[in-house]
């Protein structure tokens, strides 16, 4: 169980996987364009380095452990996921949580825009060979064999040298590892963790495969093109980002489908919003190679969306996505005033996409719905063929005279309104916005709507007529295939070699060779042959489109419903987990109640989450140590069974931990027994050396070291390796004086000092290298309950006196002193320079190791903790409280 996940950190993994963080470390601004060390790698690891780290993933402890979890890490390993097909039910989909972006984050990108345009010059140079972002397109592109110089002009692959073989095949293996850890981890983590630490990076890294012109190329197919019966209306034209961002999007769509449809709604869709949402007002006139990419990227993800959520979801939403991802994306693509760093190739593969979606919704929500809420993005869509049309007939030339520099002309327009228009991205607008896009924008449109495109399109005759224009010039009246020869307009974009096919005028429908079957364009048998045009393959047209098996090609497709899916507390914890700024470094204690624990027969002594926070062990008055799942699941009133129960101590067990290093539990009830949490095979019991000097406090070293440490009621300190017989040391404390028994133990962070209480309120501080006894002192006037150490020399001690000390080792005074007014503080948990109280009336307190005492306090309801508080335990990762009662139920708050 040592997959935590600051031990991902080192796998040595390519370049792909270090843009994902999963530590609790602050997210960077957009503007940092991850170059920073987020994902950018300094230098290569080696191949050794890298098979040694990689074989981590599957030693005993990690196999072990992924025997234990649930069924989604097999599905995870398998690429799989669950049969269920039933559908989720969404909460609330219109809660805004543009929080989740923090506030901060976007005063910087703002801030920073200016010198991201600046460094656009040196980063475009560098995308093209691909040294300052994630190799991954070479290694898709190497070991797929998608791009068009790797295609000959008879359709064969040319062989690639033996060298070059291998490095494809060891890159798709490394990437393949990768996306197995990530979907693993994914689950492993949990909805909150998963949410803040992977799937925010993976968002980012999803920007990240869009950067550059190369990215922006359209793919071709290895040989032959694909006939036009092969597509729908809404069809893609992928672009080697999209196969470099294929491998984010699994992992994207696998925690969605881990954690159910909010995650779609209420991270996916925000994040998309704050992509497309404008920017800056200070430089309109010019998009950053980030921002362009964060287009491209929004509009691939929300296609994405549309098709894994539900119709309830997706209507009750639609507004949202009409006015928060639509309009600011046709805002950028049509604008006559803002300019695209990559030119007209990426306008008008942002073009094609917004085709794409905006052709999708308009499938699954009907003609009606359409007219109601995307009449305005449709109708700002073709409006812009009216604009050009009009300053074509004007001939608007650059002319400074009687305009200051830098100020753009106004023009108006047909329909009353005043345009800012730059005459430099006339040029531009023209090779996108093309009688081939005009045609490809009509037809579907045009079939879809039917006679609704009068009602909602003002200008749909003058677009049909570019369409028709379009379908003259590559449809002679001669129907010989040798005669058909594309006239391309001189304005048209550079010409992509893949082929296409445009089907030419039929006599059975007016809609330029196509018929309206439903909701299908078909294409009569008798059409022309396939040809190119500017734009490649027509996807406007096709027959049986909606009758393809293609999954990327699916209308609608339904989420597989998880065990883990987020409803109820937990959906409304992970709502407010994701919006809480990651700079936070407070605990809060909302008390939502998220899972029961019950299954102790007696009083639960105490708890203990593993290092990886997915499982935790419990020690009670019944004699057993049981072994608890901490996988989210149902809606915060679910009871959980245990993994395994040991059941081989003869007393009330009152201490259990896990020693790290071997990856082993250590319990004690008077006697220590040591076992292995996978079987529950018992490896080692240590007796006390005399059964009238029972053992009364232990305590385990922490990694690398593989030692327990036990207190005896004559004061006496041992020292115990779990690998081997006998003593390692022993030490005497009580130095002539009687301080009492030994009530509680603590081992510093580094393994170089142990402290103990003793019922006399006495703390002696122990030197484990040299067996010294470097302090002791008189800490409290009553029973020492607990004690813990921390970085930095900090001890922290509560005792039967109503007191909670904070101590710096070797200095006489206490740094600080809280007092409870009611009852002693019996149990206490640390997160970071913050101490979590608990006490035998029910209150949780949380109070600062560096701030002046002051303690907020929360008294436990009934309807979330019945019974009394014996024992508490935080996940610092998670921010998870474990609490612990006499009547045997552990309970999980947050």
């Amino acid at each position: 169980m040592d997959g935590e996940p600051a031990a991902s950190s080192g796998l040595g993994l390519p370049d792909y996987t270090s843009g994902v963080s999963f530590h609790d470390q602050a997210d960077l601004p957009e503007t940092e364009d991850f170059q920073a060390g987020l994902y950018v790698a300094e230098s290569p690891q080696p191949q050794e380095a890298e098979a040694l780290s990689l074989g981590r993933l599957s030693d005993k402890s990690s196999t072990s452990e992924t025997s234990l979890g649930e069924g989604e890490e097999r599905a995870a390993d398998e690429g799989g996921t669950p049969v269920d097909k039933s559908s989720l039910r969404s909460g609330d989909s219109s809660q805004d949580l543009k929080q989740s972006e923090d506030s901060e984050e976007e005063e910087e990108a703002e801030e920073g825009s200016v010198v991201l345009e600046e460094e656009d010059g040196e980063g475009e140079q560098d995308e093209v060979p691909g040294t300052s972002e994630l190799a991954l397109s070479d290694t898709v592109l190497s070991m797929d064999t998608v791009v068009a110089g790797s295609s000959g002009p008879d359709g064969e692959v040319e062989e690639e040298p033996l060298t070059e073989q291998l490095e494809g095949k060891e890159q798709k293996i490394l990437l393949d590892t990768a996306c197995k850890m990530v979907r693993w981890l994914s689950a492993k983590l949990g909805p909150t963790v998963a949410s803040r630490h992977v799937a925010r990076n993976l968002l980012r890294l999803l920007t990240s495969c869009y950067v550059g012109s190369t990215r922006q190329q359209f793919t071709v197919s290895s040989g032959e093109s694909p006939p036009l019966s092969a597509g729908n209306i809404y069809q893609k034209r992928p672009i080697l980002g999209d196969i470099v961002s294929g491998p984010v999007l699994s992992c994207l769509l696998h925690i969605a489908h881990l954690y159910g449809e909010p995650v779609l709604t209420y991270q996916y869709l925000p994040y998309i919003s704050y992509l497309v949402a404008p920017g800056s007002t200070s430089s309109p006139s010019r998009l950053n190679s980030r921002k362009e990419a964060g287009l491209l990227a929004a509009v691939t993800l929300t296609q994405k969306i549309i098709v894994y959520l539900s119709d309830t979801t997706l209507m009750d939403i639609l507004p949202r996505i009409s006015h928060e991802v639509l309009l600011p994306v046709l805002s950028f693509l049509t604008s006559l005033i803002t300019g695209f760093p990559s030119g007209a190739q990426a306008r008008t593969v942002l073009c094609m996409k917004t085709i794409s979606l905006i052709a999708l919704i308009c499938l699954r929500i009907g003609q009606e719905m359409v007219q109601q809420h995307l009449s305005e993005p449709v109708a700002t869509f073709f409006q812009v063929f009216s604009q050009l049309h009009e300053l074509q007939q004007q001939d608007l030339k650059l002319d400074p005279v009687g305009r200051s520099e830098g100020q753009l002309p106004e023009v108006v327009f047909s329909d009353g309104q005043q345009r800012l228009v730059d005459p430099t991205l006339l040029d531009e607008l023209q090779k996108v916005f093309t009688l081939e896009m005009a045609y490809m924008i009509y037809v579907p449109f045009s079939c879809l709507l039917g006679d609704i495109i009068q009602k909602i399109i003002p200008n749909h005759e003058l677009v049909g007529e570019l369409a028709g224009l379009y379908l003259e010039s590559i449809s002679p009246s001669s129907r010989s295939p040798a005669s058909m020869e594309p006239t391309v307009p001189s304005t048209s974009p550079e010409s992509d070699p893949q082929g296409g096919g445009c089907p030419q005028d039929d006599t059975h429908s007016g809609t330029f060779g196509s018929v309206l079957v439903g909701n299908r364009i078909q294409i009569p048998d008798n059409s022309q042959p396939e040809n190119s045009g500017p734009l490649g393959p027509i996807s406007g047209v096709g027959s049986g489109g909606l009758g393809s098996e293609s999954e990327d090609n699916a209308l609608k497709r339904e989420l597989p419903r998880s065990a883990h899916g987020l409803s109820g507390n937990w959906l409304a914890y992970w709502q407010y987990e994701i919006g809480v700024s990651q700079q936070d470094a407070h605990f809060h204690f909302h008390q939502i109640r998220l899972q029961s624990f019950p299954g102790h027969s007696g009083a639960v002594k105490c708890v203990a989450p593993l290092s990886s926070e997915d499982f935790f062990l419990s020690g009670s008055k019944d004699r057993t140590v049981r072994l608890w799942p901490l996988y989210n699941s149902g809606d915060g009133t679910s009871e959980m069974a245990p993994r395994l129960i040991y059941a081989q101590h003869r007393k009330s067990v009152f201490f259990v931990g896990q020693l790290e290093a071997p990856q082993c539990v250590v319990s004690c009830d008077g006697a220590v027994h040591v076992w292995d949490p996978f079987t529950g095979k018992t490896l080692r019991t240590v007796e006390p050396w005399d059964s009238r000097v029972p053992l009364t406090a232990v305590a385990v070293m922490p990694a690398p070291h593989t030692s327990i440490t036990m207190a005896s009621s004559d004061s006496t300190l041992r020292f115990v390796d779990c690998r081997k017989p006998g003593l390692q040391h022993e030490f005497r404390l009580g130095g002539g004086l009687n301080p009492g028994l030994v009530r509680s133990l603590a081992v510093s962070p580094s393994g170089r000092s142990v402290v103990a209480g003793f019922s006399s309120g006495f703390m002696v501080l122990l030197d484990t290298r040299t067996g010294l006894v470097l302090r002791g002192w008189p800490a409290h006037e009553g029973d020492i309950l607990q004690i813990k150490a921390v970085e930095g020399s900090v001890l922290v001690s509560s005792s039967s006196d109503h007191s909670l000390t904070v101590w710096k080792e070797l200095e006489q005074k206490p740094t600080h002193h809280y007092k409870s007014a009611s009852d002693p503080i019996h149990t206490f948990d640390l997160y970071g320079s913050e101490v979590v109280t608990g006490t035998v009336a029910n209150k949780i307190g949380v109070c600062s190791l560096l701030e002046p005492p002051s303690q907020a306090t929360t008294k436990l309801s009934s309807e979330n903790f019945r019974g009394t508080l014996t024992s508490l335990a935080l996940l610092p990762t998670k921010r998870h409280l474990l609490l612990g009662s006499d009547n045997g139920v552990i309970r999980l708050l947050a």
